[in-house]
């Protein structure tokens, strides 16, 4: 079982989250949770042309060694998600089926979704962690997040607050350029090859429901609605955590 964290997570969140229905459905398969570039434990930061969701996608399957020989079960959140497709799709590991949580990027390029965290990005670099923290607050951006979804608004925050925010900031800035897809068909094409999910919740302005169904509409995925995070954060957890254990065991 490959775990794939998000944009400015780690592997630990990913640990914690799924960890516990692993122990208790699955307590023999092997649980590989790395750290991509940038993020939690990794030493690497590199320059703009590293933070490619492909490039970033190798480095994982290449520290992975000789234990990709195997079929791998793969889970991503977020970027996590984002990154399991592109591994999906390019075929150099052995991929037997992939769960997709709270995805968030598209066939654009930095979408609507994913605008904010250029600019914290960029507040980082110029101002600093506790100045920048201040003038995102003001910015349309972080408004519009917060009406959103309070909590997605201290998620975004959070950033700010994360080990390394200032010397890790290009991670904000080039990661959603990326695009995770080509088109519809990229994704039907992956659908007719594996099973696949996916899991979304409403009111989550990072990760739109939108995106969730469109994943989902394309690949011929099923598609699981949590409930949204601000109408209570354990209920959320507890949804997730049921709805990976009956894709694991179904």
């Amino acid at each position: 079982m490959l775990l794939l964290h998000g944009l400015g997570s780690d592997r630990q969140y990913m640990l914690d989250v799924f960890g516990p229905v692993l122990a208790t459905l699955a307590p023999v398969e092997r649980v590989i949770a790395p750290d991509a570039r940038a993020h939690g434990g990794s030493p690497l930061i590199g320059s703009p042309s590293d933070f490619t969701l492909d490039g970033m996608a190798r480095e994982i399957e290449a520290s992975l060694g000789g234990d990709h020989e195997d079929p791998v079960t793969v889970l991503g959140v977020s970027m996590g998600a984002a990154l399991a497709l592109r591994m999906a799709l390019a075929g150099r590991i052995r991929i037997d089926r992939a769960l997709f949580v709270r995805p968030s990027f598209t066939d654009r390029s930095m979408p609507e979704n994913l605008r904010a965290f250029p600019v914290i990005g960029q507040l980082l670099h110029d101002v600093g962690p506790v100045e920048g923290q201040v003038r995102f607050r003001e910015t349309p951006a972080y408004r519009r997040a917060v009406d959103a979804s309070p909590l997605g608004g201290a998620g975004l925050l959070a950033q700010f607050r994360y080990p390394l925010a200032v010397e890790r900031a290009v991670r904000l800035v080039e990661v959603p350029r990326n695009r995770a897809f080509q088109n519809a068909a990229e994704l039907a094409s992956l659908g007719a090859r594996m099973p696949t999910a996916v899991i979304g919740a409403p009111r989550d302005p990072v990760h739109p429901f939108s995106v969730a169904e469109r994943w989902a509409g394309s690949l011929g995925a099923p598609l699981t609605r949590l409930p949204a995070r601000d109408d209570g954060q354990a209920a959320q957890l507890a949804a997730l955590r049921a709805a990976f254990g009956a894709w694991l065991r179904p």
